[in-house]
């Protein structure tokens, strides 16, 4: 069956764009500092030789993957590439993880055998409770390294957890989602500028 254009259409575009911007405007003054302070924590972590290990679940494991792209590739700059890793890409080490120690261990597991002192780990969760999301950011607490979480919602344990907290408080995920890439995007040009 072909679907056409129907009367509602050209609303529901509209709507959507509508929600976006209005997300935008509204929490751009809010995550403002914790943005700057992510920026700050990522660059002194790379500049040192460290690194920055980046992780999430569904979307929020492509906007992880998206961020560690930016980085090690290019953002909008010509540069030195940089040492970031996304959590969420050897299926080998996630499914022997999950298999052996719980789907709740995915990324902690990962922090404890890449993550040293002095390295940022920065967890992405729509939602703030995504119990493997938290077991990363205390696994890299207790190692020492810088925490940054990327929340939802009113952020949950996740944003209590972290050094740093980066909360789009809005309960719709798919718009929650694309402030985070706005997100992301600052802190790629805040560390692109810096480095």
């Amino acid at each position: 069956m072909e679907r056409r254009a129907g009367p509602g259409d050209a609303a529901v575009v509209q709507a959507v764009f509508d929600e976006a911007i209005a997300l935008h405007v509204r929490v751009r003054d809010l995550v403002r500092g914790p943005v700057i302070e992510a920026g700050v924590a990522i660059t002194a972590a790379l500049a040192a030789g460290g690194k920055l290990l980046v992780f999430g679940n569904g979307g929020s494991a492509a906007d992880a993957q998206h961020l560690a792209a930016e980085l090690v590739g290019r953002f909008e700059r010509e540069r030195a590439a940089m040492a970031v890793i996304a959590l969420t890409t050897d299926t080998s080490v996630l499914t022997s993880i999950a298999n052996d120690y719980g789907f709740e261990r995915v990324f902690a597991r990962q922090i404890e055998a890449l993550g040293r002192g002095g390295d940022v780990a920065l967890g992405i969760s729509t939602s703030g409770s995504s119990p493997n999301v938290l077991a990363g950011i205390e696994a890299a607490n207790a190692g020492g390294l810088t925490t940054v979480a990327l929340t939802g919602r009113d952020g949950g344990s996740i944003g209590k957890a972290a050094a740093i907290h980066i909360n789009v408080a809005d309960t719709s995920t798919a718009r929650v989602q694309e402030v985070h890439r706005t997100v992301i995007h600052a802190i790629c040009a805040l560390v692109e500028r810096a480095l």
